[in-house]
């Protein structure tokens, strides 16, 4: 369930939102759009990774409303220069109740780009369940970015060399997890020493 904050939720809005972001993922501007230092993105899903809640800073930087965002899939901001076995790997791990932390490069409405640093954690209903997860994102060092975006782009290439695109992230997951084993650190070290 999702209320927006004029309490109208319009479910028509986040799925032509949805639309949207699959008929134009492939028109990117190249422009990076930037958030402050002290600005925090904020935004909760279900457990299938559909928006519940965004915050104000989130609607701002997406650049969709925030009744676009309400029910639309939080892929809606998937950017094609991501590689999708950090997403597997992401999403594999707050599934199990672990917190993760990941640099992710996220497009905007209009094609624009932006980084974030995010830390996603399961939120635990009553019984113990997963009912959701909860995404802080906040401005990433540039360092980090420049030493992570290499890898990224060689992760992609390994998915797209393959016609096959489950067994292109079958490759490109192991690609990561040999990178990971070949620095000697676990992942969360790694992420923490860029």
């Amino acid at each position: 369930m999702f209320v927006s904050r004029t309490g109208v939720t319009d479910r028509e809005a986040a799925v032509k939102a949805s639309q949207f972001a699959v008929q134009n993922r492939h028109i990117l501007t190249g422009k990076e759009v930037l958030f402050d230092q002290q600005d925090v993105i904020v935004s909760k899903t279900d457990t299938k990774g559909i928006i519940t809640y965004a915050n104000d800073i989130f609607i701002g930087i997406s650049q969709y409303s925030e009744n676009e965002l309400l029910g639309a899939p939080h892929s809606i901001l998937r950017h094609p220069g991501m590689p999708r076995c950090i997403f597997r790997f992401l999403w594999t791990t707050i599934a199990v109740g672990t917190e993760v932390f990941a640099y992710v490069l996220n497009r905007t409405k209009h094609g624009n780009h932006y980084w974030v640093f995010a830390h996603v954690t399961p939120t635990v209903g009553p019984g113990g369940q997963i009912t959701g997860y909860h995404s802080n994102r906040r401005v990433p060092e540039r360092a980090a970015v420049a030493r992570i975006a290499p890898l990224y782009e060689s992760l992609l290439k390994v998915e797209q060399s393959c016609a096959d695109k489950e067994e292109g992230l079958k490759k490109s997951t192991q690609a990561l997890v040999d990178f990971i084993a070949g620095t000697g650190m676990d992942y969360s070290e790694l992420v923490f020493t860029l």
